[in-house]
């Protein structure tokens, strides 16, 4: 895109604040809002955010498509053994199911994927998030707002009021929302949130270090699922080519270990801007508890250990799931090295 002129940046901010429902007057302390459009005939929604900085206003804008929020759980990337242990996870009576990844990983979509998937006449669904994201006929969706002091933990407290079978809470962050989380999965209720980890095994020890205690942890988490997105690979130009060693010894592979296998990349084309990419994926890592595992957090076990174990049960690490999707032709290995880590050996 050709950046405008640094002389229009004062008014284009003023527009996208006018549009927002933002104040224009107010340039010194941070602001959010958000811009409701239709696109092609498609609802989108522009969440804006406004940070003052010393040279002027940084306006950021996300784009969230909510035509693509109707998805399914089979359609977000997960393969078929997935999709079934996901599947288990949440038509489980209670316990609490977390989704955890960095910020724009498409937790909440997986989520919303989750709850569609639930959303039934006789089930009734609680929702407690900041913000709000998209709007879901049959859910109830509470906005958290710190003004008003309407917090996570007391949306939770009055959720227990209101004859719930699921509960989603946007974000585990704080000791007194886990407490209640936790709460609510004893008394039955299945509850659904997420975290800011690196992986599935590092979440329990993010949450032992809020405060909540190990042994209710342990008699109340039921799965751990840990994702990222990467682009996908452009149908229109994709081809096929021979990676360089030093590409394969990125990934913490050796070439034999590639041997026979056919890898793919965007040449770069009109459809995708030139950038050999078109659309995102997912790929995950899910860990579920077993009796094994459980005596391990009660045992303070480190992460390593608790990822090791789980390896052995048959998880597979962000990077394998990365790996298989490299070899199905969907992504590249910058893609699956960029969002990835290497396993310790």
């Amino acid at each position: 895109m050709v950046p405008p002129p640094k002389h229009l940046g004062p008014a284009i901010t003023s527009r996208v604040k006018v549009m927002a429902n933002l104040d224009i007057a107010e340039r010194r302390l941070p602001q959010d809002g958000r811009i409701e459009l239709n696109i092609g005939g498609a609802p989108v929604d522009l969440r804006v955010s406004v940070l003052p900085t010393m040279h002027g206003e940084s306006v950021v804008m996300r784009v969230l498509d909510r035509s693509n929020v109707q998805l399914k759980l089979d359609r977000i990337g997960l393969r078929e053994d997935d999709l079934t242990s996901v599947r288990r996870l949440i038509n489980r009576p209670n316990g609490i199911v977390i989704v955890t990844g960095p910020t724009g990983s498409g937790k909440t979509t997986t989520l919303y994927a989750a709850l569609a998937e639930l959303n039934d006449i006789e089930t009734k669904i609680l929702t407690a998030e900041d913000p709000v994201e998209y709007d879901i006929d049959g859910l109830c969706q509470c906005q958290v707002n710190v003004e008003t002091e309407t917090t996570f933990a007391r949306l939770l407290r009055s959720f227990l009021r209101q004859d719930p079978d699921v509960i989603l809470v946007g974000e585990i962050r704080d000791l007194e929302t886990g407490n209640i989380a936790v709460q609510a999965s004893l008394t039955g209720h299945l509850v659904l949130s997420t975290l800011h980890t690196n992986d599935a095994p590092s979440s329990i020890l993010r949450m032992l270090d809020l405060g909540i205690e190990g042994f209710l942890l342990t008699a109340t988490i039921e799965g751990i699922v840990a994702q990222r997105l990467v682009r996908t690979i452009c149908p229109k130009c994709r081809s096929e080519y021979e990676p360089r060693e030093e590409e394969i010894m990125e990934l913490g592979l050796l070439p034999e270990d590639i041997g026979g296998k056919k890898l793919f990349r965007g040449k770069g084309c009109d459809n995708c801007h030139g950038s050999g990419y078109r659309g995102r994926m997912a790929i995950f890592e899910i860990m579920t508890m077993d009796d094994t595992m459980r005596d391990m957090i009660m045992k303070k076990a480190s992460t390593n250990a608790l990822r090791d174990y789980a390896r052995k049960r048959g998880m597979r690490t962000l990077r394998e799931s990365g790996l298989l999707a490299i070899y199905d032709g969907l992504t590249t290995i910058d893609e699956v090295v960029r969002e990835t880590i290497a396993e310790e050996g």
